[in-house]
């Protein structure tokens, strides 16, 4: 063993160049595996967060699917006050995917039926009864 430069060599089997970088004789910088692992948990959150905001996103256009059914299905119900009758149909533009049905029931009380009111929009059903005199 022979010492070159403050270091100890054993055999000249491999190549060794000293550097007299301040930055690497120090030590500052990352490894490759904090590197990797930094990576690592970045990674988790995106996918974290991502998965977040689309249930979120999915929650948001469900409750517009079903605002938007709750108004159309109280449209319809007023319609109904005046002229209460069964039958089925579908909405016009922009509300084309919006279906509705309605019924018309007898109540057990004298001189009152009760109106119903469903619209559907693909899974999501909107449900409104009222009682009303005849």
């Amino acid at each position: 063993m022979k010492e070159e430069n403050g270091l100890l060599i054993e055999n000249k089997k491999f190549f060794f160049i000293p550097h007299s970088s301040p930055f690497l004789l120090q030590g500052k910088g990352f490894t490759l595996l904090e590197v990797l692992i930094s990576l690592a948990i970045v990674g988790g959150l995106l996918v974290t967060l991502i998965c977040t905001l689309n249930y979120h996103l999915s929650l948001a256009e469900r409750q517009e699917s079903i605002t938007i059914a709750t108004l159309l299905a109280k449209s319809e119900m007023t319609e109904m006050e005046t002229k209460p009758d069964s039958k089925k149909g579908a909405f016009e533009a922009p509300y084309n995917n919006f279906t509705y049905e309605t019924f018309v029931k007898e109540s057990p009380y004298i001189s009152i039926s009760e109106i119903i009111v469903v619209v559907k929009a693909g899974n999501e059903e909107v449900k409104l009864n009222e009682f009303i005199f005849k």
